[in-house]
């Protein structure tokens, strides 16, 4: 018969993550063996581990599994310490999962820590033998015997980084923070979603907002600063890709991603957001949204100076930093303002509505990342200049920020073409489509929504659509449907319209397709939305062949003011 190991998953982490600022292993540990064990016998585990005090409490109970924590925290320091490591920090945590634990501790040699991961969880196959004692120093042996595996692949930055988190706005916060260091005149490294850029060149397409896009960025010789779009993703699967950075930005934490690699609340996921804060030099500055109370809460555990933005200049948040020594960039009589501590006179930069990204002030997510993005400018140490004239230059255009708040003119209909992945990005894209449309028109939008979120997420993405359109249909994404089928998707957007009044929704093969049924529908002055994530390609060379053109600033103000009346 064979017996079921009690690793699930050993995981290298090669910078820092949610458990340590710095490399780890994260084991995820099936202890259903553990759980299980009579009292007797799971004390006499513990007393052989130097725990003699400890209380089991019956198996399967609460105490139970709190007791397997310790055990486990004391097996994996002495497996190490008999392999000649005389201190080591060992962090564990339960997930949603009964019976799985996570064990966490810091490496430097791959080659010993996996070793040593191993170890532990063949003394834990051993069980409910009686006697581990001897398992211990031969374990601590072979841990001592292994060949070095290498060290840490993180890389030292050698020019000031910039680095960006968030579950909405951080490509276009990142987008914008390197255009300003363009205006400063620096050679800009940026990895994100989109690929690698130096210099405002592509270098490799792809998404790297991972720590393989902080490597390639902080190995191009030409770089004299980064900004790295940094994933909850990455920061799960593989760490950090930097030792630190100079400024970070976390521009908000909200229900996205729930349910993958053990992060099921987002509670949980802001402590991933913020490991990015974590890092960031004493001497630097973390760059907090401030209307976002999870996100706020991130000063509390940095070394760092803090930056908060916010839209009120009357918010709590501001008043709080500002007290502390810190700095704010908000909104006073409609201009991005910044203020520093010590009653310093607050600095106007520019007219909100005069920054072509926030959609002349209408679009209120754009407004927050512009904020973001001069806090972390000037924190980087960026010519007030170079903000200034980064914030007027940069343009919500395919060509600056594509698949972001893009605006065309088809024939007197406004299409935007917008990621909208989650609950918040559907929020600011119905805001902006309301806000265009001129007065009596009609807002259509084509939805679809990933399958790699909940289905409570989907839902809810559903039905904020189709409540906040005249028209809706829904869009199949056969490259995001990530494990689901895509009737099932289908099915729970169109259970969600229902649920708020909207039934009957037609379901289309593609983006595009979804589009072109919308425009025949359209008339002069309708705003239509594409919640875009396959097809951004297909749809604008679609719509330059239709006659469209990319709206101006300019052009975009004066659809603003009209439909405002």
């Amino acid at each position: 018969m064979t017996t079921q190991s009690s690793l699930v998953e050993l995981r290298v982490l090669e910078g820092a993550n949610l458990y340590f600022p710095r490399p780890a292993v994260k084991l995820t540990l099936d202890l259903g063996t553990l759980l299980k064990l009579d009292e007797a016998d799971a004390r006499a585990v513990a007393t052989q581990l130097g725990l003699p005090s400890a209380a089991p409490g019956a198996a399967g109970t609460g105490l139970r599994q709190r007791f397997a924590g310790r055990v486990v925290g004391r097996l994996v320091r002495r497996v190490a310490h008999e392999s000649g490591v005389t201190r080591l920090a060992v962090r564990s945590r339960p997930t949603a999962q009964v019976g799985l634990l996570v064990v966490a501790y810091p490496w430097r040699d791959r080659g010993r820590a996996e070793a040593l991961g191993k170890a532990v969880a063949g003394i834990l196959d051993l069980l409910p033998t009686g006697d581990i004692s001897g398992a211990l120093h031969e374990a601590g042996a072979a841990v001592r015997g292994v060949t070095t595996g290498g060290s840490p692949s993180t890389r030292r930055p050698r020019v000031p980084v910039v680095a960006v988190t968030g579950t909405n706005g951080k490509t276009t916060t990142s987008r914008m923070v390197a255009r300003m260091g363009r205006c400063a005149g620096l050679v800009v490294g940026w990895s994100s979603t989109d690929g690698v850029y130096v210099d405002d060149e592509l270098i490799e397409p792809g998404d790297y907002s991972g720590p393989s896009g902080a490597s390639w960025v902080l190995d191009d010789p030409r770089v004299q600063l980064a900004v790295t779009e940094t994933a909850r993703g990455g920061i799960l699967l593989k760490g950090l890709g930097v030792t630190h950075n100079d400024v970070s930005v976390v521009t908000n934490v909200s229900a996205d991603h729930l349910g993958l690699q053990g992060v099921d609340t987002v509670d949980q996921l802001a402590e991933v957001k913020a490991v990015i804060t974590r890092v960031t030099r004493p001497a630097g500055w973390v760059v907090l949204n401030g209307e976002d109370p999870r996100t706020f809460a991130m000063r509390l555990g940095v070394h760092a100076n803090v930056c908060v933005f916010s839209r009120d200049s009357e918010s709590p948040s501001l008043r709080t930093v500002l007290n502390e020594g810190g700095r704010a960039v908000t909104l006073i009589d409609g201009a991005i303002t910044v203020i520093g501590p010590g009653g310093v006179e607050p600095d106007p930069l520019v007219a909100v509505v005069d920054v072509p990204m926030t959609l002349s002030g209408l679009s209120h997510v754009n407004v927050e990342n512009a904020l973001a993005a001069v806090g972390a400018g000037i924190g980087v140490g960026l010519p007030r200049k170079a903000v200034v004239d980064g914030l007027l230059s940069f343009r919500p255009d395919p060509e600056d920020n594509p698949g972001r708040m893009n605006v065309y003119d088809l024939h007197g209909v406004s299409v935007v073409v917008d990621l909208a992945h989650n609950e918040a990005g559907v929020q600011a894209l119905v805001e902006v489509l309301q806000g265009l449309r001129a007065p009596g028109a009609a807002v259509r939008l084509v939805m679809g929504a990933p399958g790699d979120r909940t289905d409570d997420i989907i839902r809810a993405v559903g039905e904020l659509a189709a409540r906040g359109s005249d028209e809706v249909v829904i869009s199949h994404k056969e490259h995001y449907l990530r494990g689901r089928d895509a009737g099932e998707l289908a099915a729970l957007l169109r259970a969600a319209a229902a649920d708020v009044g909207v039934y009957d929704v037609p379901v289309l093969p593609t983006e595009l397709a979804g589009l072109e049924l919308l425009v025949r529908h359209a008339g002069a002055g309708d705003a239509i939305g594409v919640m875009c994530h396959a097809e951004r390609t297909e749809i604008a060379e679609w719509l330059r062949s239709e006659g469209a053109s990319v709206d101006t600033p300019e052009s975009i103000r004066r659809k603003v003011l009209a439909a405002s009346g």
